[in-house]
Parts: C-alpha cells; structure tokens; sequence
C-alpha cells in the first residue's frame, strides 16, 4: 500500500490534522518513513482508508498516489471520482489544483462547478473564466461552450 502526504489524508477524509496527529501520537494512525524527503510526514494509507467514505477500487488507491505526488491527470480524476461520489467539496481542492497546471479537463470541471454552485458558490465570472481558459488550450466542449456565448 502507498504511502500519502498528511495534508492529503486530511483532504480525503475530512478529519482535521489536529485529529491525525493526535491518531499518530496513539498510535492508532500509523506514519511511513520516506527516505525522499524527511521533513514530510507520510501517512500508510492502510490507515485512513476506511475513513475517505467512498468506495474504493484498486486503481483509485494508485490514482490517490499520483494526485498527492502531483500530477495534474490524476488529480483531475480524483476530483472526478469525489464528484461521482457525491463529495463535491473534497473535489474541488483537487480540480484547482490540476486547473492551476493548465489541466485543461480540471478547468473545464471547475468552470462547471462555479456554474451550478457545486461545491462553492455559484459564480458565472469564475465559470466562464476557468471554461474560457479551458477553451484557450483546446478543450473541445469548453470550445462549444464559448461559441454559444459568442452568439447570444
């Protein structure tokens, strides 16, 4: 099983890091060692696991991975997955983060979620500017989005 960062363990389950770090200091949260980097506390997911409240299949546990390494694909869909499972709030963290390295699908989600107030308040700027830059980097329904704009 992975290895993930604290402030990954606390986005996926909610619990605040004064909780995690009092589960570590009982031991009932076990932390990994990282010979990569020793200032960052990891976390053995086998330990949070059944806290994150969704169901999980083995590649979402790789995908978990990836996004906490940060790659912007996969930080995309595990902000896809938490939409799917009814988790916007948990979703968005990762779809900024994807959308802020010019992931044109997280931006393009993002946009979505200002435009129906899923997860965060409805804001039509903020919709159309994360749709737009969807659009500048050649996302096709963001692209078809922007054209209706254009001719109403």
């Amino acid at each position: 099983m992975p290895n993930i960062s604290l402030k990954t363990a606390t986005l996926l389950t909610g619990l605040s890091l004064r909780t995690l770090r009092r589960r570590i200091a009982d031991g009932t949260l076990k932390c990994a060692s990282s010979e990569e980097d020793f200032n960052k506390t990891l976390i053995c997911f086998d330990s949070i696991k059944n806290d994150i409240g969704i169901p999980l299949e083995p590649d979402d546990i790789e995908l978990i991975k990836d996004a906490d390494a940060g790659e912007p694909e996969a930080q995309n869909d595990l902000g896809v997955l938490f939409l799917e499972n009814n988790k916007p709030q948990n979703a968005i963290y990762w779809l900024e983060l994807a959308a802020k390295q010019d992931f044109a699908d997280a931006m393009h989600l993002l946009g979505t979620c200002y435009l129906k107030g899923n997860g965060l308040a409805k804001d039509y700027n903020l919709a159309l500017m994360w749709i737009a830059k969807a659009a500048s980097l050649g996302h096709s329904i963001a692209i078809e989005q922007i054209k209706s704009i254009r001719l109403t």
